[in-house]
């Protein structure tokens, strides 16, 4: 009987805990929403192990120069306003390049990157991804897609301890975030995923080719809105992108079992 009751009370214990961090992890991407984070588990993480402190200071997005916005949709994320927080022709083609041996880029989305350096931390993980799926869920559905991008080019590492736009610019350019050009908003976004290895003051023929590149992107794609009617054009356009992938993959499965039958015979 001693230990029916020690059992019961541990696992009562055990899922008050779990119930309680439930509602808590759907609580604090509510209360973002309005509330800056004041210092996330990823910054705290990286500041440990690398010792470089943490260098940030934050600013609204009007404050941020519409440079740096364009650029990371042009780098990181060209249908940031279509997706729901996830990119399955970008997925796809991650898939397709590690199939074929090629070097392959990342897939994750700005909703991904800004969930991830929000809530998670940074060795990676199934679990830590299956925790930055959930989380980019909630902000996609809590926030809208101007609060995050505001909160990610607020929080992601843009140098060795140094987050956010603002003290990047002030760091590399001697300037405020709202002052950056596109051509250093094309190196500063450049530098990713390894802000801690480059430089966006001093640049390296690599990185002034990745900056020219994303420099016209910029320029292919325009300047983004966060309105609806906008957001709801670059949706159009993605479930269109989406279709064409799954189309070219009908054909290519079609092709596959035509020349499998054909070996057969």
């Amino acid at each position: 009987m001693a230990k029916k009751s020690k059992a019961r009370k541990f696992w009562k214990i055990f899922g008050k805990t779990v119930l309680i961090l439930f509602i808590i992890s759907i609580l604090l991407p509510i209360l973002y929403r309005w509330v800056n984070p004041p210092v996330t588990t990823f910054q705290l993480v990286q500041a440990v192990h690398n010792r470089t402190g943490i260098h940030k200071k934050w600013v609204p997005i009007e404050k941020i120069s519409p440079y740096m916005y364009r650029a990371a949709i042009a780098s990181e994320d060209n249908y940031f306003l279509g997706h729901r927080g996830f990119d399955v022709v970008a997925l796809n083609t991650v898939m397709e390049e590690r199939k074929s041996g090629r070097r392959h880029r990342g897939g994750s989305t700005i909703s991904q990157q800004t969930a991830k350096n929000v809530f998670c931390w940074p060795k990676s993980s199934w679990v830590r991804k299956g925790v930055e799926t959930y989380f980019t869920f909630l902000i996609e559905t809590f926030w809208s897609k101007e609060r995050i991008m505001e909160v990610y080019l607020n929080v992601i590492e843009m140098g060795p301890g140094i987050y956010g736009s603002e003290k990047a610019a002030q760091t590399y350019f001697n300037c405020h975030a709202s002052q950056l050009t596109a051509h250093q908003a094309a190196l500063i976004t450049a530098c990713y995923p390894s802000p801690q290895k480059r430089n966006p003051a001093k640049p390296t023929s690599y990185l002034l080719g990745r900056a020219a590149d994303i420099e016209a992107k910029m320029a292919k794609y325009g300047t983004p809105k966060f309105t609806k009617e906008y957001c709801d054009q670059v949706r159009g356009r993605y479930l269109v992108a989406v279709a064409k992938m799954e189309m070219r993959k009908d054909k290519s499965s079609n092709s596959k079992k035509k020349t499998k039958t054909k070996k057969q015979r």
